[in-house]
């Protein structure tokens, strides 16, 4: 009889399971538990996972059925109006590492859900800020660090959330956790903080002609770092922010400017091979450029002979990059072809 009464039941109580204010609610109940990290935690723990697991499969489905729609609709309104979102975010590293993964899915999955031309998770998050920030201080907590990057960088896809970042205070954090001494978070990072300044060109072009001081105070500690990943991409990211014409007025004042070309030209010279390259691409935009101001004009012609002959040597060995080459002899000619302003 006991064993007939569960099988009749078993349907009912999965199904009750699946139901979205229920699943909120058990999660909730038991990320309370977690967080305050008294009694057992166990089993808390792992009602937390199953939770997140039933909260995946409503979002992304199975494999053989789509999510119903008005389940997701219930379970999105259900996140935010319990502020679930926020507590799973805050306390990440309580949650198991299958947790943490299905996490960052629901996530994920939830902020690309679209309603006509709305996005419902992108206002939500837009109304409650602190959201991005908790996950941009992820990077100080290497049990979270990558996790929380994955979901930073899909909410910087979306314009209204990437401008929240850009024009904060935290901002400036990226400068410090670019240089961390854990590659994988140092590199992860880099990821999101290049994501950041290319991915929405009008946007970023407007906030770097607000802050181009503090910026570019900031981005030549990279440029000088003794970390040799973090001095490369810097280089390489700072000729690709040049080099695009949404950027026309920042490169402009870029080069304007005596001590960047002469950063530039130290770089050259640097003992490997590829940041010699990457500064390069920097160089030649201070030298190609048809109006280039009497300092910067000044620093070419008093090292004219000197350049003429170190670029005639420079990386000869890349004889299979005939763009490289062509700059190369273009520069040269340039540099060759300055005279003396006359009196």
């Amino acid at each position: 009889k006991k064993s007939r009464w569960r099988k009749k039941n078993m349907p009912l109580f999965s199904k009750s399971h699946k139901n979205p204010a229920e699943i909120v609610k058990i999660l909730k109940e038991n990320m309370a538990i977690l967080e305050k990290q008294e009694k057992k935690t166990d089993k808390a723990s792992e009602e937390v996972s199953k939770s997140l697991q039933a909260m995946k499969e409503i979002l992304c489905g199975t494999t053989d059925k789509e999510p119903p729609t008005e389940v997701v609709a219930q379970l999105a309104q259900e996140l935010y109006n319990s502020g679930l979102l926020v507590t799973l975010i805050a306390n990440l590293q309580l949650i198991d590492f299958e947790g943490k993964k299905d996490v960052s899915q629901i996530f994920n999955n939830i902020l690309r859900r679209q309603i006509g031309t709305r996005s419902p998770t992108v206002e939500y998050i837009s109304a409650h800020p602190h959201i991005l920030f908790m996950l941009l201080k992820g990077y100080e907590s290497p049990n979270i660090a990558l996790r929380c990057g994955i979901m930073l960088r899909e909410c910087i896809r979306h314009e209204p959330l990437a401008r929240i970042i850009l024009f904060s205070e935290q901002f400036r954090d990226f400068f410090k956790y670019v240089e961390m001494s854990t590659f994988d978070i140092a590199s992860d990072a880099f990821a999101t903080f290049k994501d950041l300044l290319t991915r929405h060109k009008l946007l970023v072009a407007d906030f770097m002609e607000q802050n181009y001081d503090t910026i570019f105070e900031d981005y030549e500690k990279l440029l000088h770092s003794e970390n040799y990943v973090t001095k490369r991409q810097s280089l390489k990211l700072l000729g690709e922010l040049i080099l695009d014409r949404h950027n026309f007025a920042i490169m402009t004042k870029y080069i304007s400017k005596p001590e960047n070309l002469k950063l530039m030209m130290n770089l050259l010279r640097d003992k490997s091979p590829n940041i010699q390259f990457e500064a390069f691409h920097v160089f030649k935009v201070f030298v190609a450029s048809p109006n280039k101001t009497q300092p910067i004009v000044e620093i070419l012609l008093k090292n004219q002979p000197k350049l003429i002959e170190f670029l005639s040597n420079f990386q000869k060995e890349r004889t299979d990059d005939e763009q490289f080459t062509d700059e190369k002899n273009y520069l040269i000619k340039q540099i060759r072809d300055l005279k003396k302003p006359t009196a």
